[in-house]
């Protein structure tokens, strides 16, 4: 499972504002992409140097600096002193544990949300911070670094000159890089509603002891879950609420439509954590009716028993002088009378629903 606490044992002792990077490298190098726009054309840079940002800091076109890893703290450095980012940013960006959030910086905004994917193949969540900043006519964000990117989509936009991106400001696209972020949460609850399809009905028709560790490790990944999202609402409504000029009020209501998915998400996110609740009590339930079953068929059979071995008990004592012992119908007799105290036992159990 993907490591849900991160330690930060690398930042004990030191002075607020020392940039160290707390967390998992996710990739080998970190790789800048600059996309820099306006209405009238798209000027791109892939892998990019720090030097190449550093033109962009005063130019009139809108410029969009992604950075996938965060071990390269030098280039964070000089990033933050060309766009005069604060250190307390700085060491938030670089510490990948933190909290949703949104700090208003005045000359900017700072974001940091999780990003959620969804692992076919191990069957778990992968997550992944992303730290946004936007000023007045500049974006930055920055990812941990994965296989894939949910960013695409968004730079194919820019680069065909679709939708509002190429006409609006940096608060618009920090609004786009947020839905793309928020709306894949979908995504994950659509495949947690699978498997946990799939498991209650594992859970009526045959559960395993397997059964009960797989609605413990849901509980555990919805738990992250959780955790992720919960602070989405509080995130979206500070920025929908900033009285910051570098938000238009156009992006605003854009704000608000997130902010209801960020809503139908911690709403489903709690409907799916009561479900595994139940799904862990009707389990337990089923467990205890299956093991009275079993201890309902063992008594009646000792019960069924018990007389029949009494008659054994009876016959099989070794005294010389007892009554039958010499009679020659006296061996099919209590045959007999076993079979018809088993047969009417077995006929009264049957009459009070015991069978």
């Amino acid at each position: 499972m993907v490591e849900k606490v991160k330690k930060r044992s690398a930042k004990a002792g030191l002075p607020p504002g020392v940039l160290v990077h707390v967390g998992t490298q996710k990739v080998t190098e970190s790789r800048v992409h600059i996309l820099d726009y306006d209405e009238q054309g798209v000027r791109e840079k892939k892998r990019a140097s720090l030097d190449e940002c550093l033109p962009f800091r005063d130019s009139e076109t809108m410029t969009w600096i992604d950075i996938e890893g965060l071990q390269d703290v030098g280039l964070l450095e000089g990033l933050g002193r060309c766009y005069g980012l604060h250190p307390l940013i700085l060491e938030d960006i670089l510490n990948t544990d933190q909290r949703p959030k949104s700090d208003d910086m005045e000359d900017y905004i700072y974001v940091v949300l999780k990003m959620l994917d969804f692992d076919p193949d191990s069957l778990e969540i992968v997550s992944e911070q992303v730290s946004i900043v936007f000023g007045r006519n500049f974006v930055i964000s920055l990812q941990e670094g994965r296989e894939g990117d949910l960013f695409e989509p968004l730079r194919q936009r820019i680069r065909n000159g679709q939708g509002r991106l190429r006409r609006f400001g940096p608060d618009y696209l920090a609004y786009s890089l947020l839905d793309t972020i928020i709306d894949h949460y979908f995504v994950i609850l659509e495949k947690f509603a699978e498997r946990i399809e799939k498991l209650e009905e594992e859970l009526v028709s045959n559960p395993r002891p397997d059964t009960l560790q797989k609605i413990h490790r849901l509980k555990h990944e919805m738990i992250f879950l959780r955790k992720s999202a919960w602070p989405l609402r509080e995130l979206v409504s500070k920025l929908e609420k900033s009285e910051s000029d570098l938000i238009q009020p156009a992006t605003k209501l854009f704000l608000r439509d997130i902010y209801d998915h960020a809503i139908h998400i911690v709403d489903s996110i709690e409907s799916y954590r009561e479900m595994l609740s139940s799904m862990l009590d009707i389990y337990l339930s089923s467990v205890s009716n299956r093991m009275n079953q079993v201890m309902k068929v063992l008594t009646i059979i000792a019960t069924i028993f018990m007389p029949l071995t009494f008659l054994a008990g009876i016959y099989g004592m070794n005294f010389k002088h007892m009554p039958e012992l010499g009679w020659p119908w006296g061996y099919p007799l209590v045959l007999v009378l076993m079979f018809a105290l088993a047969g009417a036992m077995i006929y009264y159990f049957k009459k009070k629903n015991w069978l």
